[in-house]
């Protein structure tokens, strides 16, 4: 066999599905454990939905998750057309298209159609009644000649007369399904604009670019009979087709991008005072939106109204997990199981689970593959990533975490240098299960002095305590801390050691008053760096309203 080429072709109508993200990834590692090459390609054959940003958006989100492409756009290290096969967005290939359509018209298996909207909509309302479905076949009487006279003044779409027999599909991992010819209709291959349908283009760019394996998921299959017909009908070779399983959320529903939708529609209704203005759009725009559940709003305006709720978004859209502070690593390792396992165990008899791009190309193949959908686990997603995070040399954790902050909290790099972060990432690590989590673990430092509210049984157990009372040691150690050179980590540690070895008692009878003071509860990182990061200035300054404010019990 010569080495597959896969393609992976989205339609840059908006951000990337985890659910497109794994066919891409099982795309690139076919054809990568096999020596062949990975193609992508941009359908943006709709010109009403498509856009350059989601188009960019999508190259962006596969180059994070490491998924390169061989063939296709040349952008951020990957791509290029040494084939000679582009170009790769389908608005750019109509010349190609157009022959193909004059080929089909000149063996009359493809004819111009002249029914409205209005028309086609009357005919399925028919069939709706006698209870079938509706089914579009060439009239009996149709004459060729005339129609494409009539094409040359009239606005008309193209169809392709579907073969009268039936269509057996081969798959990698189905099977054999055949589909009845009483299936399958006369689809439209070219639209009143000129450009041709997804089913058209998709059979055209295959052959056109050598793809020898169509890796898509199943709700894609009842499109394949007819993409195989067109096919036949071009002359061209029938490629290998492998349709993955659906992917579901835990509770058995499909995981679809309008889980984000139906997420803040169920809060806006519960919080009752919600207008457009909160959403940022139009008050026409949002009634609409309210009274139809087939409307959705977009991806920004949702973000706004989750964060004015308090609404947290499922992640849905590999945008989602980034925002979210995954690991593309991690991402990718979790969509990999998918549907899809290597079918080994460890040496303690275990599934191996946790492996790399490079274990999952030499290990991918269409037969590990099920047939029944996946649940997406989100619980093994963050366990894989918190592992990830706690195992990263702290210099590497800093240089992923300052990545994410300047793309979804540049505040935060405003406020921690790349020092104060390297100082802090040990203890982080330790405790943060996405780089989004990352601030929680040190949000004292971004406290307002004033504001600082005292855990109430932190105070009661540690602070007013004991004798001498934390609140005592917390005022006598507060002249330590004047004269503590440098104001470092190891010297603040060595401080606080001796003073607790002068008085003979443990770390924590001191220990934990400080916490309180500097964090208003009994938990932060290690003392030393918990103090070095937030300078001299600051820590007495939190100690002395502590001792002020706790003084009063």
């Amino acid at each position: 066999m010569n080495p597959p080429i896969t393609r992976f072709a989205p339609s840059p109508t908006g951000h990337l599905h985890i659910g497109g993200a794994r066919t891409a990834l099982f795309c690139a590692a076919y054809a990568r454990g096999r020596n062949g090459r990975f193609v992508l390609r941009i359908e943006d054959t709709d010109q009403k939905r498509s856009s350059d940003a989601a188009a960019a958006g999508i190259l962006d989100d596969l180059a994070w998750l490491g998924i390169c492409w061989d063939d296709g756009p040349e952008a951020l290290g990957c791509g290029g057309d040494p084939r000679g096969v582009g170009p790769f967005y389908q608005s750019q290939r109509r010349a190609l298209y157009d022959d193909c359509f004059q080929t089909l018209l000149e063996a009359e298996l493809a004819y111009p159609a002249f029914d409205s909207p209005e028309q086609l909509l009357a005919r399925r309302k028919e069939a709706e009644k006698r209870k079938q479905t509706f089914i579009y076949r060439q009239s009996e009487n149709y004459d060729h000649a005339e129609a494409l006279e009539r094409a040359r003044s009239e606005p008309h779409v193209l169809r392709f007369k579907m073969p009268s027999e039936p269509i057996t599909v081969h798959d990698e991992i189905l099977g054999e399904v055949t589909f009845a010819y009483e299936e399958l209709d006369d689809l439209v291959i070219r639209k009143r604009d000129g450009f041709p349908t997804y089913h058209f283009a998709v059979v055209v760019d295959d052959e056109a670019m050598g793809v020898t394996h169509v890796v898509r998921g199943q709700e894609h299959l009842n499109n394949t009979p007819r993409h195989v017909a067109l096919m036949q009908a071009l002359g061209y070779r029938v490629p290998r087709f492998a349709h993955l399983p659906l992917i579901f959320n835990p509770d058995g529903s499909k995981m679809s991008k309008r889980d984000k939708d139906k997420a803040v529609r169920v809060a806006v209704r519960a919080a009752g005072n919600i207008t457009g203005a909160d959403a940022g759009v139009d008050e026409e725009v949002f009634a609409r939106w309210m009274k139809d559940k087939t409307v959705q709003l977009p991806q920004e305006n949702l973000l706004v109204l989750s964060k004015k709720l308090g609404v947290d978004l499922p992640e849905i859209d590999v945008e989602d997990f980034r925002r979210a502070g995954y690991l593309p690593e991690a991402v990718v390792n979790t969509i990999a199981l998918l549907g899809w396992n290597p079918g080994e165990k460890d040496e303690q008899g275990r599934d191996i689970e946790r492996f790399d791009r490079a274990y999952l190309d030499r290990h991918f193949s269409f037969d590990r593959v099920g047939k029944s959908a996946s649940k997406f686990d989100r619980d093994k997603l963050r366990a894989f990533n918190f592992d990830r995070i706690k195992a990263m040399p702290a210099a590497e954790f800093v240089s992923r975490w300052r990545q994410w902050c300047s793309r979804y909290d540049s505040d935060l790099l405003t406020k921690l240098d790349e020092q104060a972060m390297l100082m802090l990432a040990p203890a982080i690590q330790q405790r943060a299960a996405t780089l989004a989590e990352a601030k929680g673990p040190v949000s004292f430092l971004f406290m307002d002095t004033g504001s600082i509210e005292y855990d109430e049984k932190a105070v009661r157990k540690h602070v007013l305590k004991g004798d001498p009372t934390g609140l005592e040691l917390l005022r006598e150690f507060a002249d330590v801390l004047h004269r503590v050179d440098p104001f470092e980590p190891g010297t603040i540690e060595s401080a606080l050691a001796s003073f607790c070895e002068a008085r003979e008692i443990k770390m924590g009878r001191l220990a934990q008053p400080i916490r309180v003071a500097l964090t208003g509860g009994a938990v932060s990182p290690p003392l030393g760096i918990t103090c070095a990061s937030l300078g001299r200035e600051l820590v007495l300054s939190r100690v002395e309203r502590c001792l002020a404010e706790l003084s009063k019990h």
